[in-house]
């Protein structure tokens, strides 16, 4: 299942999976996803128990002088919740002052890119709009670029999301709240938009059963475009709290409507792709800094990028460890090649 769209200007041409709905840049920018490794690339299987090493001392230094880009992740790896986590605004500083570029991708898809820009400024973490690709933002982009889609959105998510559609001028309904009205009689007969080509969901305060509804009877139409920001099950948040994620709600609409989402966040490549296609990123020399095994590191395998655990959100060392005997071969794809307590390990290399 192939279409064909331009992404900042430069033609490219893409495969939606139509079983895990993971997106990927069809030959030449294919990458492995879980059985076929990339070309001239590390073996998953002779690898992963080579990986999972903690990043300290004269070797950190040596690494990240091998890099040029550094992807962050945000939510648990820069701050939880409201709080910054205690060093990372010294240590984003330093490797701006090295030369390095950074870039924020973030499957959290409550925030427009200028919130994003907003709150890491507000935490003394600092980033220009540019820098920052959130899935509100690329899943936008993903309709108007690639899927060049003719018709309405039917959304589930919140304010950001909204926004962001508005921005690149797709039409859209559904955000905001739904009370229920009559019964079930009335919602099984409930009148549909005819202009709908695409039913999105991401993170909405408002999901209800009319939601829900809604969401399946537009998806029965198997022509409809069923995209997802993110399925991520929990959102973490300060003093160790978390809360039901978007993976939830795309794990009902999917149940409804006995179709497949197809995935714009991580672990897909796509917020890779948006990053590198306007910033000629090197994946050689780039690294990707997370803190979930099945969403960061996965998605900087399948790109080809080193990758580094921090734990100071949700996966534990434990897991990564756990999997690099794994028969699994994803879960193998999920082992980090390092990893650190917090990004403010990375501080006495920056200095050194």
């Amino acid at each position: 299942w192939t279409v064909q769209g331009q992404l900042a200007g430069k033609l490219t041409s893409w495969r939606l999976h139509p079983i895990s709905g993971v997106l990927a840049a069809r030959p030449p920018m294919r990458r492995a996803l879980v059985r076929t490794c990339r070309e001239g690339a590390r073996s998953v299987a002779d690898m992963a128990g080579s990986r999972c090493s903690p990043l300290a001392g004269p070797g950190a230094a040596e690494f990240l002088a091998s890099v040029d880009t550094l992807l962050f992740d945000c939510d648990g790896v820069l701050w939880r919740g409201e709080q910054a986590v205690p060093g990372a605004a010294e240590v984003l500083a330093a490797l701006r002052r090295s030369g390095k570029r950074v870039f924020f991708l973030t499957n959290n898809s409550t925030k427009t890119r200028a919130m994003y820009a907003g709150k890491l400024g507000r935490l003394g973490l600092g980033a220009d709009e540019r820098e920052v690709f959130g899935t509100a933002y690329c899943t936008a982009l993903y309709l108007r670029t690639v899927a060049r889609l003719r018709g309405k959105v039917y959304l589930i998510g919140g304010q950001a999301l909204s926004e962001e559609l508005r921005d690149a001028g797709i039409p859209h309904l559904g955000a905001g709240p739904d009370p229920v009205r009559g019964g079930m009689s009335d919602w099984a007969g409930e009148a549909l938009d005819p202009d709908v080509r695409a039913v999105v969901v991401g993170f909405d305060e408002h999901f209800s059963y009319m939601k829900l509804n809604k969401a399946a009877a537009y998806l029965r139409d198997s022509t409809c475009l069923f995209l997802a920001t993110n399925t991520d099950s929990r959102l973490p948040l300060e003093g160790g709290k978390a809360i039901p994620g978007t993976g939830c709600l795309v794990k009902a609409v999917e149940t409804a409507a006995h179709r497949q989402a197809q995935i714009i966040g991580k672990p897909s490549r796509f917020l890779y792709e948006c990053v590198a296609t306007d910033n000629e990123v090197d994946p050689a020399r780039t690294v990707m800094v997370g803190d979930r095994l099945d969403t960061d590191i996965l998605m900087g395998f399948n790109c080809g990028l080193k990758t580094i655990l921090t734990l100071t959100g949700f996966s534990s060392l434990e897991e990564a460890k756990s999997y690099q005997g794994s028969d699994c071969p994803t879960k193998r794809s999920m082992v980090p090649d390092y990893y650190v307590k917090s990004i403010a390990d990375l501080l006495p290399a920056l200095q050194a």
